[in-house]
């Protein structure tokens, strides 16, 4: 900023002027000098809230990658944890049917032995009743042969009933193993053998 040292009219300047022009600018150079004191002050200000920012940024972006990573750690031991609850609960319907099948063949082989008991019940009444009107019909000197006879009968019954019963043994000793693979299933043994 040039200031003319002569005025409009061509006259030298007094120094009453001169000195008002020079405090002037004086005190104009000092107001400038606090707003340059003061703009430098808000640039380090800035300069260090923008070394900050950057920091802050940075620490920010290592803690995304880290996050993304353990992210995918989890998501894939999720997807891993996922398919094994999936391939167990298939195993265990599975094994459930396969419980299932065995006991419904426990309880087919059951009743076919008690309707097989029943059948011998009957036939050894009948056998007996039939005993009892042959002891009547023949002579004593008969009777070892027809007992030797019936004897073999009730023998082969008992044979048969044996069978049966040995098949529903096995039965039971296939669904034990099963039982103690999968999960345990309670049977009222007591009234299997009741039953039997």
């Amino acid at each position: 900023m040039k200031l003319s040292l002569k005025q409009d009219s061509g006259k030298e300047p007094k120094v009453e002027d001169l000195a008002l022009k020079l405090r002037k600018l004086q005190q104009a150079k000092r107001a400038l000098e606090e707003e340059l004191w003061e703009v430098q002050v808000l640039k380090d200000k800035l300069e260090q809230e923008e070394e900050n920012l950057s920091s802050e940024a940075f620490q920010l972006e290592v803690t995304l990658k880290e996050k993304e990573e353990s992210l995918r750690v989890l998501q894939f031991k999720c997807d891993e944890m996922g398919q094994d609850s999936q391939r167990q609960q298939e195993q265990n319907e599975h094994k459930e049917d396969l419980v299932e099948q065995y006991r419904c063949q426990i309880q087919e082989a059951t009743l076919k032995h008690r309707k097989t008991r029943m059948k011998f019940e009957n036939q050894l009444q009948q056998l007996m009743g039939q005993h009892k009107n042959l002891f009547a019909m023949f002579i004593p000197e008969r009777l070892p042969a027809e007992i030797l006879t019936a004897e073999n009968a009730t023998a082969q019954l008992l044979k048969a009933e044996k069978l049966r019963m040995d098949q529903l043994a096995e039965q039971q000793e296939e669904l034990g193993v099963i039982e103690k693979l999968s999960m345990p299933i309670e049977i009222d043994m007591a009234s299997l053998t009741t039953e039997v």
